[in-house]
């Protein structure tokens, strides 16, 4: 009787420490696929830019804002003091691949006619959603279009300045997620003539040439540089500061 309660002792300390083991490997396992699935924040960015919006999804204008999620006056001055300054990083490496656009949005639109529709009035679509009619203000230089091929999908930051001042260190799926932000004052519809007039260049050296854009302008670079961790120049900082100074409230 006691070599049969011995042998059943011995039985249910084998099994526990199976069970030990077994929970012990799938603890482990769960913790490495979460490592695995959730990309790390590349070095210099802040915590806001590691919950940068994924391409879809879109964000709401406050009244009287030509773009999504601008902050106001009073936010942008304060997002502007806290941006770290620094010279700009090489442009070894860059390209415009590695910031993939245009992003499907669904229902066949992908981020630029996303943009178009939300940007444009009057506006009618495809069966692919390309839009065929419509009218579009450029409030860069404060003319007006009629036709889709007439105007361009303006990154507030642009691509190659983003990649200067932070995006060189970023994975490919951070940089999508810039290129095709819907929810960020990152995106607007503009004439084409203005958008290849600024190029890739910042604030300092190159202003809307309608003065009227500046004060939008000045606090959508601002809130997209702070949303995603992006450093400044000294110049830049302080034609911001001149285009935030411009604004009436």
């Amino acid at each position: 009787m006691r070599l049969r309660q011995g042998r059943v002792a011995a039985l249910v300390v084998a099994v526990c420490a199976v069970g030990a083991t077994l929970a012990g490997c799938g603890g482990k396992s769960g913790d490495a696929a979460a490592s695995s699935g959730s990309p790390s924040r590349p070095a210099g960015a802040s915590s806001a830019a590691s919950k940068a919006p994924a391409p879809s999804g879109e964000g709401k204008n406050r009244a009287g804002d030509p773009l999504p999620g601008l902050p106001t006056t009073g936010e942008a001055r304060k997002q502007l003091a806290a941006l770290k300054a620094e010279k700009p990083h090489s442009m070894s490496g860059y390209s415009r691949a590695k910031f993939p656009h245009w992003a499907q949005q669904g229902n066949k639109c992908d981020t630029r006619e996303t943009v178009l529709e939300r940007d444009g009035k009057g506006v009618k679509r495809d069966g692919e959603c390309r839009a065929v009619e419509g009218t579009w203000h450029s409030l860069y230089d404060d003319k007006t279009a009629d036709k889709a091929g007439q105007v361009d999908i303006d990154h507030i930051v642009p691509l190659a300045n983003a990649w200067r001042s932070g995006a060189d260190k970023w994975d490919d799926d951070r940089r999508k997620a810039f290129a095709n932000d819907l929810t960020h004052p990152q995106l607007l519809t503009v004439s084409a003539a203005s958008n290849r007039s600024k190029g890739d260049q910042s604030p300092d050296q190159w202003q809307p040439p309608a003065k009227s854009a500046w004060c939008f302008y000045g606090r959508g670079w601002t809130s997209v540089k702070s949303t995603y961790g992006l450093s400044v120049t000294e110049e830049e900082r302080g034609m911001l500061t001149k285009m935030l100074d411009t604004c009436t409230s």
